[in-house]
């Protein structure tokens, strides 16, 4: 059995169409899991109804917590799931309908892998395509590899992944006082630095649209400098273990909301828990290489935006 989880923060007009796809899985081995992250919305009436659905196959679970973001939820979920694997549902999307099903049967392939943590297939837009382009293997097949390996696969895009619940029991998200985001990122990443890998799938059991509100899409400087010990976590650990490009990344985010918050350069090492050296041969030598390989990359982007009559960054 698998547990879908949904955290949901006033997003209940959305709650209809999770359910309704759960309501149309081929399998119904699964339990779903909601958590209410502090909704100041009718979510209380909307769960009400999933409750009282004499249509309902599956077995329901509604909590509810204090606002403090998605991954105090997923710990909460964790906590009470009684499934095998947790697969996050947000509130804004949808499972294809044999998801579950495929789920079920690729946990059962892995049995006894220890070395496995995850099983995951494709997300997709609602027109079929998969998010961030085809995968680089063949449809129907499946690759090993860690969270830092992707890119080989071109599966560095959001996925649909399926962690093994005794896992997540062994790695908590982190949980900071005041902060209310941390990226996932920050759990799979420290799974992955600890030797274990993924089972992708070149199958679509997701379906995502990014809608106005969601996290996806109110990514923004002012959220990592709110959640400033997170984003010093993620990058302590992406710095340890990542490749450079997503090393850099995080290491520019960091000095970016450093900044912002007024914490002096000689400083800024310490709160990442790295060596000075290392962190001024990251600032001094690396930064700047990163920040001109950006800036060549947006105005590459801009142009081929104009030759094809599409507005740049300048026209917003």
């Amino acid at each position: 059995m698998i547990t879908v989880f949904t955290p949901s923060f006033n997003r209940a007009e959305y709650l209809k169409r999770v359910y309704d796809s759960l309501l149309a899985q081929t399998s119904r081995d699964f339990e779903w899991i909601l958590i209410d992250d502090g909704s100041s919305d009718n979510t209380d009436l909307i769960a009400d109804a999933f409750l009282n659905d004499t249509g309902r196959f599956f077995e329901f679970t509604y909590l509810k917590q204090k606002h403090g973001g998605k991954h105090r939820a997923v710990n909460l979920a964790v906590m009470h799931a009684k499934g095998e694997f947790l697969l996050i549902l947000d509130s804004d999307d949808r499972l294809v309908k044999h998801a579950v099903e495929y789920i079920c049967k690729w946990g059962k392939q892995i049995s006894g892998k220890k070395n496995i943590a995850a099983v995951s297939g494709l997300k997709v837009y609602p027109n079929g395509k998969p998010v961030g382009g085809e995968p680089g293997f063949e449809k129907h097949t499946y690759v090993e590899a860690g969270n830092f390996q992707r890119k080989k696969y071109n599966l560095e895009r959001d996925m649909a992944e399926a962690y093994r619940i005794d896992i997540l029991k062994k790695y908590p998200f982190p949980e900071f006082e005041g902060e209310d985001f941390l990226p996932e990122g920050a759990v799979w990443a420290k799974i992955a630095e600890d030797g274990y890998v993924i089972r992708w799938y070149n199958e679509p059991v997701y379906i995502c649209e990014y809608l106005e509100g969601g996290l996806t899409k109110s990514g923004s400087l002012e959220r990592v400098v709110k959640n400033f010990q997170g984003t010093c976590y993620l990058t302590s650990l992406v710095i340890r273990c990542g490749r450079w490009g997503m090393k850099m990344n995080w290491f520019f985010l960091f000095n970016r909301a450093a900044f912002r918050k007024r914490i002096r350069l000689p400083e800024r090492a310490a709160f990442l828990s790295i060596p000075q050296p290392v962190f001024w041969k990251l600032f001094m030598l690396d930064l700047p290489v990163y920040t001109l390989l950006y800036i060549c990359h947006r105005i590459i982007f801009e142009i081929k935006n104009r030759r094809k009559g599409r507005p740049g960054l300048a026209d917003g």
